[in-house]
C-alpha cells in the first residue's frame, strides 16, 4: 500500500501523475503557439506544396504534449482526475468537506 499525501508539500507534488500534468502544462504553455501557427500553415491550401511539406518536418520536432487534449483536469489537493469543480479545482469530495468547515470563500452550505 503505497501513501498518497492530501498536500503540497513546498515543490513536492501529491503523486506522479500530478508531477506529471504539471509538466504537461507547462510544455503547452511554451509551444502550444507555435504548434498551431505550424499546424495551420500545414492545412492550407493557398500555400506552395513545399511550405507545407516543411512544416509537416516542422510540426514533428515539437513535444507532443504542448495540445490541450493532453491535460486533464486534476485536483489540486488529491490528484483525482474525475468529478472536479472546476472554480475551485478540486475534486467534489475535497470541496465537500472544506465547504463544511468554511474553508472556502464564497461557499455557503445549502440550509432549508
Amino acid at each position: 500500500m503505497h501513501y498518497v499525501c492530501t498536500t503540497q508539500i513546498r515543490n513536492k507534488w501529491t503523486d506522479w501523475r500530478m508531477a506529471k500534468d504539471v509538466r504537461k502544462r507547462i510544455t503547452q504553455a511554451q509551444y502550444a503557439p507555435e504548434k498551431l501557427r505550424i499546424n495551420a500553415m500545414r492545412k492550407t491550401d493557398f500555400l506552395p506544396r513545399e511550405i507545407t511539406e516543411e512544416a509537416d518536418v516542422l510540426i514533428n520536432q515539437l513535444p507532443r504534449d504542448a495540445i490541450g487534449r493532453k491535460i486533464q483536469q486534476r485536483c489540486s489537493i488529491t490528484s483525482r482526475p474525475r468529478g472536479n469543480v472546476l472554480r475551485w479545482r478540486v475534486s467534489r469530495i475535497v470541496f465537500r468537506s472544506l465547504a463544511d468547515y468554511n474553508k472556502l470563500a464564497g461557499v455557503q452550505r445549502a440550509m432549508w
